[in-house]
């Protein structure tokens, strides 16, 4: 049995309902799980380690519900820097074209290492970009690197069926049959999904959007998630111009069509969410169908502000996401936490979005939208996922009123002190144990540079 004690932590930020922030407490993991929490003193036996959390807030792990890990090595491109997505997206395929292996499995690092240094303990990832060029063994990269890097996963596949010869968005190279899709997804279930409780990686299903899936696809792959009791993800009302899309070429608003092909009910989560009618709201509700929402992202390519206080008013489950590390430029969870705080005041009322709601967003409610509600909590039983972030830096100076709301207040999004995932240290004094940044950071741009140019090559035009 493993043992790790977290001592004396200045303020401790438990997520369950009701429950005040704690001061001055300790926290016992045994085995991965919450053993203890109190004024415990020594315990019987002793520890394996001990962690001062003196000048510590501490968080149940965050919990990030939409992403895509392969962007981190397109970020801050000048042609497609002040885009909106349709014309993004154009922009990138041409470079996504030239992903391989080895620039999944970095991205995934720098990716996830973004994440666990800002506290998040708990990712998807809706991978979709499948070159004819490249072998269709992605996510099994990205589920090596997040065990290896300690970070509890839920990889989506994500599949495009429709490409521009076929009225979709996406080049024809870079889309896939439909039986090659759903036997890839039946291998990768097979393979990696864990359904049971404090499970490491579930496997989810999620075709990429309207515009990129044949309705076959949607409709196929509804029932055969059902049939392997997997969730479903995919992009949804992100904006305008999808919902033109699809009136103009499926006859139906986007939650009509989704409907229509399977696409509710608590199995299921969309991004974005942003341009829901009341009415449609509603049924969101009613079907307890997810929203992930997507703040940085949705500011960075102009597409809108979801409706987040009349989700959550309505009774609509709601996560926090980072989205995209080429539509969000970073995978910094507590900066999307400080966005999101921020952005619904306006225009709804500055009492719209208080931190507890923020906090309730980044914790609980992603735990309900991928169904593991034994992480997004800190209590006797649960998850030893834990976010430490030290109070006693220049930035929170004063702030001490609140202090369980600091980092969402204060600062630019400090990296975390610690960062446990089941009761392994993965972050530590902020940084990754056993990954040396600066190399990884160099290896990426490495890689990065290489697709940009191939890509330039091909095209004839720079994209800088």
């Amino acid at each position: 049995m493993t043992r790790l004690l977290v001592r004396n932590i200045h303020t401790l930020v438990t997520m369950v309902a009701g429950e005040p922030p704690l001061h001055a407490v300790d926290v016992l993991i045994e085995d991965g799980k919450i053993a203890a929490i109190g004024t415990l003193g020594t315990p019987d036996p002793q520890p394996d380690r001990v962690i001062d959390g003196a000048h510590c807030v501490a968080y149940p792990g965050f919990i990030n519900t939409h992403h895509h890990l392969y962007q981190t090595l397109t970020r801050n491109i000048p042609k497609v820097q002040n885009a909106k997505l349709f014309d993004w997206l154009i922009g990138l395929y041409e470079v996504w074209r030239e992903l391989g292996p080895e620039a999944v499995e970095v991205s995934t690092r720098v990716g996830l290492g973004e994440l666990l240094l800002s506290g998040c303990t708990t990712t998807t990832d809706h991978f979709y970009v499948f070159p004819q060029s490249a072998p269709t063994e992605f996510l099994d990269i990205e589920i090596d690197t997040a065990r290896a890097m300690g970070m509890r996963f839920h990889p989506t596949r994500g599949s495009m069926s429709r490409g521009r010869s076929a009225g979709g968005l996406p080049p024809d190279d870079v889309v896939q049959k439909p039986d090659a899709i759903l036997r890839d997804c039946e291998r990768l279930i097979a393979k990696y999904h864990d359904p049971q409780p404090f499970s490491m990686c579930r496997i989810v299903l999620a075709p990429c959007s309207p515009f990129s899936v044949t309705t076959e696809l949607l409709a196929e792959t509804a029932v055969f998630a059902r049939e392997k009791k997997v969730f479903l993800h995919t992009h949804l009302c992100e904006t305008q111009d999808e919902e033109d899309f699809c009136l103009q070429t499926l006859g139906l608003r986007p939650l009509d069509y989704m409907e229509k092909t399977g696409w509710v009910g608590p199995d299921v989560w969309y991004a974005h969410g942003i341009y829901f009618s009341d009415e449609e709201i509603q049924r969101l509700a009613e079907t307890q169908t997810g929203i992930a929402h997507c703040p940085v992202s949705n500011l960075r390519l102009g597409s809108g502000i979801c409706k987040v206080p009349q989700l959550l008013a309505a009774g609509v489950r709601v996560g926090l996401a980072v989205d995209g590390s080429a539509s969000n430029d970073s995978s910094n969870f507590l900066r999307e936490m400080q966005v999101a705080l921020l952005i619904h005041r306006v225009g709804t009322g500055v009492e719209a979005m208080p931190p507890q709601q923020v906090l309730q967003l980044a914790t609980t409610g992603g735990a309900s939208i991928l169904g593991q509600p034994e992480i997004g909590q800190l209590k006797v039983g649960s998850a030893a996922d834990m976010a430490l972030f030290r109070l006693d830096r220049i930035e929170f100076a004063g702030a001490m009123a609140d202090p369980a709301s600091a980092v969402l207040f204060c600062g630019a999004g400090p990296r975390a002190e610690y960062t446990l995932v089941a009761g392994r240290v993965v972050v530590e004094k902020g940084h990754l144990v056993d990954v040396d940044e600066a190399a990884l950071c160099h290896r990426a741009n490495r890689i990065a540079e290489k697709m940009l140019a191939a890509a330039e090559n091909k095209l004839g035009f720079s994209y800088r």
